[in-house]
């Protein structure tokens, strides 16, 4: 319970807050995982203190956000790659 149910939840808040600050995807993607990571960390909690089942409808739904978030990273890293404007900007010194 405590890896793949609780990790994705600080994946998706570092790399989120990472994502969102540079720009480097567009600012939809990370706002998914960040609404995301709370829901999890709820789930998280109310399965290991017995309030809501690890299988159940409350529980998907719950998950779906990261699961989008995921799904959406991935997808846009394999397509599109980093925004290169974005990448520059965050270059130190002389652009030209």
């Amino acid at each position: 319970m405590f890896g793949p149910g609780l990790m994705p939840a600080f994946n998706a808040v570092l790399l989120g807050t990472v994502l969102y600050r540079s720009r480097l995807v567009p600012r939809i993607i990370p706002t998914v995982g960040l609404i995301g990571a709370p829901l999890l960390f709820a789930l998280f909690f109310g399965v290991v203190f017995g309030a809501i089942d690890q299988v159940s409808s409350t529980a998907a739904i719950l998950t779906l956000p990261i699961a989008a978030w995921e799904r959406a990273v991935g997808c846009w890293m394999t397509f599109k790659g980093f925004n290169r404007s974005a990448v520059t900007d965050l270059m130190p010194g002389d652009h030209a």
